[in-house]
């Protein structure tokens, strides 16, 4: 099994890099990890829902049936560490090819 996250767009900043740096280090003694960047659409003149749905048909197109995908969302459910840790053993005990935890684009 794997784990990857996803995120629409870029960063260039470097305290995101440099956390994202140190948690792949941490998660490749139990794991395989990936961070994968899906790149943004930039049509200036799309509205925000035809550009999320564009992003979306993009993430979906990088799915497969045997994957489980987690939204991450400033408004979703949040755990503690002994919460978090019990939760991922529930995903993986689902037996997923890939756990993929996505970060949406700027609208969502």
């Amino acid at each position: 099994m794997k784990i990857e996250l996803w995120a629409i767009g870029n960063t260039n900043e470097k305290y995101l890099l440099e956390g994202i740096s140190i948690f792949e280090k941490r998660l490749k003694h139990y794991c395989k990890f990936e961070m994968v960047t899906i790149k943004d659409v930039k049509e200036k003149k799309l509205d925000s829902n035809t550009l999320k749905k564009k992003e979306g048909e993009l993430i979906l197109k990088k799915l497969e049936n045997s994957d489980l995908l987690i939204l991450l969302d400033e408004k979703g459910k949040q755990f503690t560490s002994l919460q978090y840790a019990q939760q991922l053993q529930k995903w993986m005990n689902q037996s997923p090819k890939r756990i993929i935890f996505l970060i949406g684009g700027a609208f969502g």
